[in-house]
């Protein structure tokens, strides 16, 4: 069952369950701002890393400090709502920090997944889920597509071109 958890002391009470049932948690984060299937895809794959997938989303004021005022374009409430709602995403949460450094921390998973464009070295949380014995994995990418290319295109599609 998919579920959002805000507080992070429930959060961290799910993943102790988990390791004791023998479970292997999966963990990425990202601002996953204007869905789209880059984002599904990227997602179907983490969850084929383990057993339960935990998606972290940046927290408006975050996303606002990494991408610039004008972004999010939908808030985080919507945000969790819709990747809470995919079939690969079993709990979806949110974290303010700029990294994920804290949350991985505290949750310590067993497979630790970024996008390719990210080199396993530059991955936030590697050397903490390393340490625990857990891998850290990148996805690549089968779709070429991202939120600034989604709002570019909106942006171009309706200029004034006169």
């Amino acid at each position: 069952m998919n579920t959002i958890i805000i507080d992070r002391n429930e959060l961290l009470k799910k993943r102790e369950h988990y390791r004791n049932n023998g479970k292997k948690v999966v963990f990425t984060n990202g601002c996953f701002d204007i869905l789209h299937a880059g984002h599904v895809d990227y997602l179907t794959k983490a969850k084929q890393m383990g057993d339960v997938l935990i998606v972290a989303l940046n927290s408006d004021e975050s996303v606002r400090r990494i991408k610039g005022g004008k972004r999010p374009i939908t808030n985080q409430e919507e945000r969790l709502f819709v990747v809470s709602q995919l079939k690969c995403v079993d709990i979806a949460t949110l974290f303010q920090e700029d990294t994920p450094a804290e949350i991985i921390s505290d949750l310590i998973p067993d497979v630790l997944v970024k996008g390719a464009d990210w080199s396993i070295e530059n991955i936030v949380g590697r050397e903490v889920v390393e340490n625990h014995g857990g891998i850290v994995r990148n996805i690549f990418f089968d779709i070429d597509q991202s939120t600034t290319k989604i709002i570019k295109k909106i942006i171009e599609s309706y200029q004034d071109k006169k």
